[in-house]
């Protein structure tokens, strides 16, 4: 069994096709345990739930966005140790250097390439294969 199939994998994005392109994408890299929830608050109901070992959340949300979710995932000692991949469209350096202070394992850039994906989860986890 791969790495990539050992992990649990929440997508966290109020676009629906964001979340396809991203579970495709994540199926291409062979993951199998792939959620995903449409804002924050959700995705932080499951995760009390149900810890994943990654999240792949989108920044711009409503109800709750993505930094508010990092910080509550970080806060919560159930959730706390699930590596977190913050994704946007912005190339907003304040808002990655505010991702990494509230403990963002890394950031990707939309429109991403399965590339740029896996190389961002591989500098997490290591390599997948």
């Amino acid at each position: 069994m791969s790495l990539a199939e050992k992990i649990k994998v929440l997508i966290v994005d109020d676009q629906v096709t964001s979340r396809l392109l991203l579970s495709d994408a994540l199926t291409q890299l062979g993951f199998k345990q792939i959620t995903a929830a449409g804002d924050g608050e959700q995705g932080m109901k499951i995760m009390e739930q149900q810890p994943h070992h990654l999240v792949i959340s989108d920044f711009n949300m409503p109800k709750m966005d993505g930094l508010v979710f990092l910080q509550h995932v970080r806060t919560n000692p159930t959730t706390k140790k699930a590596a977190f991949i913050i994704l946007t469209a912005q190339g907003d350096r304040a808002l990655v250097q505010k991702a990494a202070q509230l403990g963002a394992n890394n950031v990707l850039a939309k429109p991403f390439t399965i590339e740029k994906m896996k190389a961002a989860i591989e500098a997490v986890f290591g390599a997948l294969k």
